[in-house]
C-alpha cells in the first residue's frame, strides 16, 4: 500500500513527502505547480524528491472530480496527506477564486475520493489562521475554543474544510485528523513569507517593510518539527471513523522585531526598515496550545527560532539565492 501526499512540490508537502520516503513508504506526490510564486522552486523541490525511487510525481489539480479518487485506486493509496491549498492571506483579497478551487472544491474532491476508494485515514492542513484576530494570554489558543470569527478569505476557506471532514466524518465513518499549522518556517520555504523575503533584502541592503508597525507576533516553527508532528499523526492508531483537530506548532510566539533581529545577526548585516500598519487580514499574533497533538505523539518541538534562522540562511545561500533574488 501507498501514501498520496497532495501538495508535494509545495514546501510542507516536499519535506513530509521526502520524510515518509526515507522511511521506506511507497510515496505519490501530486501538485499542480501554479505560479502563485516562481514555479522554479516548485520543480527544484519535485527534483529534490526524484532522487527518492520509491517516490512519484503526478501532475494536476486536485479540483477535478475523480481524479484524485482515480490516482488512489490505479497506486493502492490506503493514508492520504492532503497538504494542497491556495495558501496567503493577502493574495486571497485580490483573487478570491483561486481559494474557492483549491481550498474549497479541491477538499471535497478529496474527501469524494477517499469516502468512496476506502482510504484508511485523511490527514489534512487547516491552519491557525481560522482563530481569528485574538489577543495572546498565558497560554496558547486551543482547539476547543471558538474559530468563528475569521478575519480573512484564507482562513474562511479553511474553517469551511474542518467543517466539511467533521461532516464526512459523521455521515461516511471517514477517519480524518486536521492539523492546524502556525507559521512554518525553513529551508526550501515559501518566498511570499516574511521571514524568506527579509532574508533575500537584508543581505542585499534592501529595505524591508515592517507591518503592523512591528508589533506582531507569530509562532514560528521549523519545518522538521511540523513533519514530525504530521508523521507522528498519521502513524498513530486512532478510533475508525473518528475526526480531531490538532494545534501544530512551536508554542513560543516570537515578536516580529525580534524575528528581524535574529535574522540581522545570522546574516551580519542590520536591516533598513520601513514600518507599515496592518495589512487587510492580518492577524496580530498567533500562540499555539499544543498539549492536544502532545499527547496522542509526544510531538514536542526542537528546534528555536534563531537555530531555525541559521539553518535556513545558510540553506538559501547554497541554493546561489536563485529564487526572487
Amino acid at each position: 500500500m501507498s501514501v498520496l501526499v497532495t501538495g508535494a512540490a509545495g514546501f510542507v508537502g516536499m519535506h513530509v513527502a521526502e520524510r515518509l520516503a526515507a522511511r521506506g513508504e511507497t510515496v505519490i506526490g501530486l501538485d499542480d505547480f501554479n505560479p502563485y510564486y516562481d514555479p522554479r522552486l516548485k520543480e527544484a523541490r519535485a527534483e529534490n524528491l526524484a532522487r527518492w525511487p520509491n517516490f512519484s510525481m503526478l501532475r494536476g489539480d486536485i479540483a477535478e472530480p475523480g481524479m484524485v479518487a482515480d490516482i488512489i485506486t490505479r497506486n493502492e493509496v490506503d493514508r492520504v496527506v492532503h497538504l494542497a491549498a491556495q495558501a496567503g492571506v493577502r493574495y486571497s483579497i485580490e483573487n478570491p477564486f483561486a481559494y474557492e478551487r483549491s481550498n474549497l472544491a479541491g477538499h471535497l474532491a478529496v474527501l469524494e475520493a477517499c469516502r468512496h476508494r476506502g482510504v484508511r485515514k485523511l490527514v489534512y492542513a487547516s491552519s491557525s489562521s481560522v482563530y481569528g484576530d485574538r489577543m495572546i494570554g498565558d497560554h496558547g489558543f486551543r482547539e476547543d475554543e471558538p474559530a468563528v470569527c475569521p478575519v480573512s478569505l484564507y482562513a474562511a476557506t479553511k474553517r469551511a474544510c474542518e467543517l466539511m471532514s467533521h461532516c464526512y466524518s459523521g455521515l461516511y465513518g471517514l477517519t480524518q485528523a486536521g492539523l492546524r499549522f502556525f507559521t512554518v518556517y525553513g529551508p526550501w520555504g515559501r518566498p511570499d513569507m516574511a521571514y524568506f523575503s527579509f532574508t533575500q533584502k537584508i543581505e542585499s541592503g534592501r529595505p524591508i517593510e515592517v507591518f503592523g508597525e512591528g508589533r506582531m507576533a507569530r509562532d514560528l516553527t521549523y519545518i522538521d518539527d511540523i513533519v514530525d508532528g504530521v508523521v507522528g499523526v498519521l502513524e498513530t492508531e486512532v478510533a475508525a471513523g473518528s475526526h480531531e483537530i490538532y494545534n501544530i506548532g512551536d508554542s513560543s510566539p516570537v515578536g516580529l522585531m525580534d524575528m528581524i533581529g535574529a535574522l540581522e545577526r545570522v546574516i551580519g548585516r542590520d536591516a533598513v526598515k520601513i514600518m507599515r500598519p496592518m495589512q487587510p487580514g492580518d492577524v496580530t499574533a498567533t500562540f499555539a496550545d499544543i498539549s492536544k497533538l502532545n499527547v496522542l505523539t509526544g510531538y514536542a518541538p526542537k528546534v528555536g527560532f534563531e537555530e531555525g534562522a541559521a539553518r535556513f540562511v545558510e540553506w538559501w545561500r547554497s541554493q546561489g539565492r536563485p529564487i526572487l533574488a
